[in-house]
């Protein structure tokens, strides 16, 4: 999920629903509530840990965190140099979420049709808006985490490319948790010169309230979700089917990034250098060359993913 919710167009939320633990993902973050809160002040920490679900919890932060600084640096590397097969293989792995998702789902009514073709238009139109620009004012830093942590609760609306559509992926996603790992190291070896280092500082400042702003986010949305699939489940699920369905146009693996030019034909940078992207232009590949072919088995590979964990997923939850 860690590794997921960090690729722009990729939604963590989605390898919980498919793997069959979204639903308790979502109550689980329902339960850090004020009655926890109590049984944490009160020092029933034991009580506290079974009341929330603590192992789940435990293990879902604990992959989210070892994910940014390991597994997903490694697709950070892999996107920039592979992009086409990259993409390809999670290209892959949504069409088989909404295969899978799809042949579990019986209550095709003319509502639920109209909510899912809602949630399409909503992932299709999201693709298409323009990225804003770099911003580290700390209100709008909250405010990013508060949205961005969509793509670990809603699958098929990717939390990375809200950041990036808000101008603030890099910014974030990038040179904070840069910044916290040198911090980290740094500590370990004894030098904290970075302390008298005001960019670095400002970074560190950004990271935190960019995770408080996702924490909160978190549970509030994780209250919304659970009343919805409590009262409207089969509306909930018809709309997370079209959110994923929308979401294959960010994912196709054929584009190239459009970056943003001033009046000098020059590229325009943020606050860290790095060039502005304004969009993607999307194209249709070249079926007689080999990179091309190799892409589509990725496509076929990442569908077969998605059906190991599909198969696992029942398994361990068994109807």
């Amino acid at each position: 999920m860690g590794t997921a919710n960090k690729v722009p167009g990729v939604s963590g939320g989605v390898v919980a629903y498919v793997a069959g633990f979204y639903e308790e993902f979502i109550y689980s973050f329902q339960k850090l509530n004020l009655k926890a809160l109590k049984l944490l002040f009160n020092g029933r920490f034991k009580t506290f840990y079974e009341y929330i679900n603590g192992r789940f919890l435990s293990l879902i932060i604990l992959g989210e965190v070892l994910s940014y600084f390991t597994v997903s640096k490694g697709f950070d590397i892999l996107i920039k140099n592979y992009p086409i097969l990259v993409w390809s293989a999670f290209f892959g792995m949504i069409l088989g979420s909404i295969y899978y998702i799809s042949r579990d789902y019986d209550a095709w009514t003319r509502k639920n049709i109209m909510i899912l073709a809602i949630g399409t238009a909503i992932g299709v139109g999201t693709s298409l808006l323009d990225p804003a620009t770099d911003n580290t004012n700390l209100f709008f830093v909250f405010f990013c985490g508060m949205v961005s942590i969509s793509g670990m609760t809603l699958p098929g609306l990717s939390g990375s490319f809200i950041l990036i559509l808000l101008g603030n992926y890099v910014l974030l996603l990038v040179d904070s948790i840069n910044a916290f790992f040198d911090t980290m190291v740094a500590v370990v070896q004894w030098d904290f010169s970075w302390w008298n280092d005001p960019i670095h500082m400002d970074l560190l400042a950004i990271l935190g309230v960019f995770l408080l702003g996702s924490f909160i986010g978190l549970i509030s949305l994780s209250h919304l979700l659970g009343w919805t699939f409590k009262h409207y489940r089969n509306e909930t699920n018809a709309m997370i089917i079209g959110f994923i369905t929308g979401s294959l146009g960010v994912v196709w693996p054929w584009k190239k990034e459009i970056y943003t030019i001033d009046v000098a034909g020059n590229y325009m940078t943020d606050a860290s250098g790095n060039p502005i992207l304004e969009n993607y232009s999307r194209y249709w590949p070249d079926l007689t060359t080999a990179h091309t072919w190799l892409a589509i088995g990725l496509i076929i590979a990442g569908f077969l993913i998605v059906y190991l964990i599909d198969k696992y997923g029942q398994q361990a939850n068994p109807a």
